[in-house]
């Protein structure tokens, strides 16, 4: 008999995140007239990857076509055993002209927020997961001096709207990283590689957040506001004097400075977490012994090193992504049960962590990379948008229901959780 039992606090979240881009399709925005621009193409073209896996593969078209099966989603979601659902509302669908409001859009938002409270399962919405209309991209996008505006009007009518449906807002998603990508590093639209609008952008970001978190206070005063943040476990290789001196650097930009400067206008923090990065006189000096199929190491004990940096804050914590790609479907059970025994000894240590939302419920348009990579709990046939639950689906949906993890499990999954090494803190 197995007597392995870890539980989680009572009236835990458990559930998967999505966001509207990846998944809704037939939509129109900035990324979308990106994702068929010449400029994009021969990119891919140069690369290889258009060869590798063909154009059609970086262009959203129709997703998971979400929008229209969304019912059946949160169906499978409620079978699953999740409680909680993250899902974005598309700025562009809301506000396809500046100034002009689709009230259509806006009850189809309001259904699903809706559908899912029927369900018993809890929405956590996103107001912003990156792209924006093409109208505010032909004003300067998040460069705009009336950004902060804009987004004010937008957050007001989503949220007066969907007040009755809605406790758990999101303003941003990885603003930060959208930062970096966007106008630094130039990956993602507009593809700027500017210090000056990296940074401009930033803070636009922040005073963006601090004006709607006031605004849904006043619509709603016992909404619960957060953002959603891409938190990356920075670790000292043997504590060396160097080591510690380049992640005191890095964590102070990467890891805290934008919740530094929010942190009086947030009720919660919604931590991303995906990254380990290694320093050894240098950065990204990882070992890769595990990695998903897009090559990012998969480091499940760096959750517990995120959580209690997090810790300083005394806010709630909910875990609004974590996830892999995995086509096949080899490492996830292993990873999930890795990742929650490191929530669990955070919790058990005093973080005050109350949920957490696998990434993602389905697979979805992982931005540049495309459809290739799979990090859904549910399989999508892209060909006839058929939906399919991975059994890591329901080894999940085996924790969601028992509210922890189990020796039952282990005997169960015995297989796939014990497929690559574990941890120390299992006994």
């Amino acid at each position: 008999m197995n007597t392995f039992n870890l539980k989680f606090p009572d009236d835990f979240f458990w559930g998967a995140a999505t966001s509207s881009h990846q998944i809704e399709g037939d939509k129109h925005n900035d990324w979308t007239e990106w994702e068929k621009s010449e400029k994009r193409f021969s990119h891919l073209r140069s690369t290889g990857l258009a060869e590798q896996y063909g154009l059609d593969n970086f262009v959203s078209g129709k997703a998971c076509n979400h929008y229209k099966l969304f019912h059946e989603d949160f169906n499978l979601a409620k079978e699953l055993g999740h409680n909680v659902l993250r899902f974005s509302i598309a700025w562009s669908r809301i506000e396809p002209e500046e100034g002009v409001f689709d009230q259509k859009e806006i009850d189809h938002y309001k259904e699903k927020a809706r559908k899912l409270r029927e369900l018993g399962i809890e929405p956590f919405v996103t107001l912003w997961h990156w792209p924006i209309p093409v109208w505010l991209r032909d004003k300067g996008g998040w460069q705009s001096g009336k950004v902060i505006n804009y987004f004010s009007r937008y957050t007001e009518k989503v949220v007066a709207s969907l007040k009755d449906e809605v406790q758990f807002w999101i303003t941003l998603n990885e603003a930060e990283l959208y930062a970096n990508n966007s106008y630094l590093s130039g990956i993602w639209p507009p593809q700027k590689k500017n210090l000056i609008s990296y940074l401009l952008v930033t803070r636009n970001l922040i005073k963006a957040h601090r004006k709607a978190f006031k605004i849904i206070k006043k619509i709603n005063p016992i909404a619960q506001i957060g953002v959603a943040t891409n938190n990356v476990y920075i670790e000292a290789y043997k504590n060396r004097a160097v080591n510690l001196l380049l992640k005191k650097f890095a964590d102070w930009w990467v890891n805290f400075y934008f919740l530094n400067r929010i942190n009086d206008c947030q009720d919660f923090i919604g931590l991303n977490y995906y990254f380990h990065n290694r320093i050894n006189y240098g950065f990204n000096r990882n070992e890769n012994a595990i990695v998903s199929d897009i090559g990012w190491e998969l480091y499940p004990e760096g959750m517990y090193f995120v959580l209690k940096d997090l810790k300083k804050y005394n806010k709630p914590i909910y875990i609004t992504e974590n996830g892999l790609a995995d086509a096949k479907d080899e490492k996830r059970a292993w990873y999930i049960f890795e990742t929650l025994k490191h929530v669990h000894k955070a919790i058990d240590e005093g973080v005050d962590v109350r949920g957490y939302l696998h990434w993602s419920l389905m697979d979805n348009f992982e931005w540049e990379k495309g459809f290739w990579p799979r990090f859904g709990l549910v399989e999508i046939d892209y060909k006839n948008c058929e939906r399919k639950a991975r059994t890591s689906a329901y080894f999940y949906k085996d924790i969601c229901l028992a509210n922890g993890l189990t020796g039952d499990m282990i005997n169960k999954y015995n297989d796939l959780i014990f497929r690559f090494p574990v941890s120390k803190i299992l006994p």
